[in-house]
């Protein structure tokens, strides 16, 4: 299988919607904006068919990533993510990452509002990979 992403040859994970036929490499997905979910029954999708946030909210102006800090867009992306509890909290997909890979499925949490259970689930269901520990 070719991967749409890079165009070379290997890929071996495929979009799970049915009739589609992108297959993309696991490093691929971040660049052609696949998610991937790391909980069962581990479902990939590539970029046209990948779940999006059911969340309808917009950033305030000059809204910043409370990890880094960071301007995040003003709307709801691949890139940017809001917490669906509060709506308050809004990050960069790879800071939101970058932050459950330095906790675990017990501990993960926003960390704006601390809601965990509903939190958790979202961002599980965005393809962000919370370790088990």
């Amino acid at each position: 299988q070719r991967c749409f992403v890079c165009g070379k040859s290997g890929a071996t994970i495929t979009c799970r919607e049915t009739g589609c036929d992108r297959s993309f490499h696991l490093p691929c997905a971040v660049e052609g904006e696949c998610i991937t979910q790391f909980l069962p029954p581990y479902r990939s999708f590539c970029w046209e068919h990948r779940p999006e946030q059911a969340v309808e909210a917009a950033p305030e102006m000059d809204t910043t990533c409370p990890i880094c800090l960071d301007p995040v867009e003003d709307r709801k992306s691949f890139g940017t993510m809001v917490c669906p509890v509060c709506k308050q909290a809004w990050f960069h997909r790879g800071c939101i990452q970058g932050h459950a890979v330095h906790t675990d499925m017990l501990s993960f949490q926003c960390p704006v509002c601390r809601d965990s259970d509903v939190f958790l689930s979202e961002m599980l269901t965005m393809g962000i990979q919370v370790p088990f520990r």
